[in-house]
């Protein structure tokens, strides 16, 4: 039996990290060098430029050389490889903060393609915003961030609706040489980019939504439902421009699915047999895509499509947004999602990745102000990072909680951190048949979810007896959201084994 008396443990780790990372992003300009609060991590051993090296045919080796070689390392997960933004962090500050949140993944546009006509120059040498992204993915791949490029749109003077960059191209050739472009450049050295998007919600009145979708357009008045979606984008935009990409040895990722689409409806889409090419846009799928919804989705595709190996991975290109007024969605979502991921095969850093809409921005929910100082849902990614910095593990336990309190726990090497939401007061955490360290001897700490600190005046108390552990401790009342509403608190148990 351990009482933890919090001297120098993980909270005050956690509190150094948001300390130095604060006094960086407030120093750094984008034109300082580096910053080195945080080391770049690399998971499992793998160079950033192998890490984004797109996949080649390899020659079998012979038998000797097979007998010698050494086995390889089966890939270990952590819980930075399942996070990613839209957007790229442009400044040396920026990439800090991006580390600090372990933000593993970008993505973003590419353009402008060739902007007034056919006659124009091919360029695909920026974002639509025009940052240089030859140097973005440079800078990425060096500092440990993948790069998802999403090909989006059609050329306004080829809209099949005139004028409409959100309709598709009413010659293909042009959209297929804009796509021939940019993976051609972006899938070879220095870049080595193995992952293209094509389109963003890609849905008309199949999505359930409105009509016409924000990024799908077709002819007529945007009231009335754009009968021919489903049939133009397979045809004239999904298909062609996966061809092109698999072409190249690179993976295709779907446009992403909206939330308000439902599953039923998107496997109508996903097993929609293209008359003009002779296969479902399914056939030319490699990771199945979604946008703001939750692990019981990814769950549902991953029953129908991926054990049976028709695809790759599930990915959400999209989560957030304004669910992060809720400085407690971000920890329960990614903390859910790595339960689940451990459950169904994650068996490659690249299978499930959830990236979040937007990183930074005027708005109180974003992960980042534009002066790079943290929100609380960055603050929240901090913590989570720091929290969980090893290779995780489930944690195949029964729990047992007080009641008005939530828990769910993983192993990050060989602590065990329990994610807790409860209303206040003193509530208990007690799990069976899970043996004690070797040792006798580990530490308990009880911190704050968004802020990484210890919980004041939570007096976290622990027992092991044979195999049964019990964690007591005091839960402390709501906390505000950033639009003042109260959340239950959210925070961490932490169960470290010492020498």
């Amino acid at each position: 039996m351990e009482r933890t008396h919090h001297a120098r443990g993980l909270g005050a780790l956690i509190i150094d990290i948001v300390a130095v990372a604060a006094a960086t992003l407030m120093g750094c300009s984008s034109d300082s060098a580096p910053a080195q609060a945080v080391p770049v991590e690399t998971p499992n051993d793998v160079s950033a430029a192998e890490a984004g090296a797109p996949p080649v045919a390899v020659a079998a080796p012979d038998a000797a050389a097979q007998d010698a070689a050494p086995t390889p390392m089966p890939y270990r997960p952590k819980m930075s490889d399942l996070i990613g933004s839209n957007g790229w962090p442009y400044t040396d500050s920026a990439m800090t903060a991006w580390q600090m949140m372990g933000l593993g993944w970008g993505r973003n546009e590419v353009g402008p393609g060739q902007p007034m006509s056919a006659s124009d120059p091919m360029d695909v040498t920026k974002t639509t915003g025009g940052a240089d992204l030859g140097s973005i993915i440079v800078k990425n791949n060096v500092s440990g961030v993948r790069t998802l490029i999403l090909l989006a749109y059609t050329a306004p003077w080829n809209g099949l609706v005139p004028g409409d960059s959100h309709s598709a191209p009413a010659d293909v050739t042009p959209w297929k040489n804009y796509v021939e472009a940019v993976v051609t450049r972006y899938s070879a050295a220095p870049y080595n980019v193995k992952y293209f998007q094509i389109w963003n919600e890609a849905a008309g009145s199949l999505s359930g939504g409105s009509p016409q979708a924000t990024f799908w357009h077709g002819p007529g008045p945007s009231n009335l439902p754009y009968a021919n979606a489903m049939v133009d984008y397979v045809d004239r935009v999904h298909i062609p421009a996966a061809k092109i990409i698999r072409s190249h040895n690179a993976y295709v990722v779907y446009g992403g699915w909206p939330d308000q689409g439902g599953l039923d409806t998107y496997s109508t889409w996903l097993e929609y047999m293209s008359a003009v090419h002779g296969a479902r846009m399914l056939d030319w799928v490699d990771y199945l895509d979604l946008h703001y919804l939750g692990v019981n989705e990814e769950d549902t595709l991953h029953t129908r499509y991926m054990s049976s190996g028709k695809i790759r991975g599930i990915w959400q290109t999209e989560i957030g947004d304004g669910y992060m007024v809720n400085q407690n969605y971000l920890p329960q979502y990614y903390f859910d999602n790595a339960i689940w991921a451990l459950g169904h095969g994650w068996d490659d850093r690249d299978k499930y990745v959830s990236m979040i809409y937007h990183w930074e921005g005027t708005e109180p929910f974003r992960l980042t102000a534009r002066d790079g100082t943290f929100n609380p849902s960055g603050r929240s990614l901090v913590t989570l990072r720091a929290t969980l910095p090893g290779f995780l593990a489930p944690f195949d336990h029964a729990i047992t909680a007080s009641a008005g309190l939530t828990a769910k726990a993983l192993y990050s090497d060989d602590k065990i951190v329990f994610l807790v939401v409860g209303k206040p007061g003193a509530h208990s955490i007690t799990v069976g048949d899970v043996a004690a360290p070797a040792s006798n001897h580990w530490k308990v700490d009880y911190i704050d979810g968004v802020e990484g600190t210890p919980v004041p005046g939570a007096s976290p108390f622990s027992s092991w007896q044979g195999k049964a552990l019990a964690v007591q401790f005091d839960v402390p009342g709501p906390k505000n959201d950033v639009q003042g509403n109260p959340r239950d608190y959210l925070g961490y148990v932490v169960v470290t084994p010492l020498p």
